[in-house]
């Protein structure tokens, strides 16, 4: 179970930054067409109008689901953000405790909004929504990434939750890192 679970939420990361790459290159492929047609206009020659259409939207797009299926994997890796100033004032004991409850109030609300992600998902399929762009993206299908990020995420909190239950460190606080600037030195 523990080899599925880190290949999916390593999966997820790996599609988070897919999305990354896509808009990079999507970016790269207007400013090459620009800069194409900014030099077929200097030897006096009409320009192609080359263009990405909708490139704003479907960046956008591409955003949430780097945003939201990078979730998971970052939560894994301790690299969201914490305030740990409680925690190093309590016993350990408490401190588990608390980190219990945090994990808790996460997970719920992430489940909140992942249910009513996938209910917005399903809305946008029923009625045939569509994005206002020069290409009528189908809203349904960054509804559907970014419902599937939120499930994911909710899926590594609740493994976390079960480890913290059964006595175990949460994956967060496990991870050790070698890089002096984002780690422990």
């Amino acid at each position: 179970m523990r080899k599925a679970l880190n290949a999916l939420y390593r999966a997820s990361t790996v599609l988070a930054a897919s999305c990354l790459v896509a808009i990079a290159s999507l970016v790269a492929l207007q400013v090459f067409g620009r800069l194409l047609d900014g030099g077929l206009s200097l030897i006096g020659m009409d320009p192609l109008g080359l263009l990405v259409p909708s490139l704003a939207e479907i960046a956008g797009f591409l955003l949430v689901g780097a945003s939201f299926l990078a979730l998971a994997g970052t939560f894994r890796n301790s690299d969201h953000i914490r305030v740990n100033i409680l925690l190093q004032a309590v016993p350990p004991p408490v401190a588990h405790l608390l980190n219990i409850w945090a994990v808790a109030v996460a997970l719920g609300l992430a489940g909140f909004f992942t249910w009513h992600a996938g209910a917005l998902a399903h809305d946008s399929y029923t009625y045939g929504e569509v994005s206002f762009g020069i290409i009528p993206v189908p809203l349904v299908l960054p509804q559907t990434v970014m419902t599937a990020g939120l499930l994911v995420f909710s899926v590594a909190l609740l493994d976390d939750l079960i480890s913290a239950l059964a006595g175990r460190t949460p994956s967060f606080e496990t991870v050790s890192k070698d890089d002096l600037i984002e780690g422990k030195e």
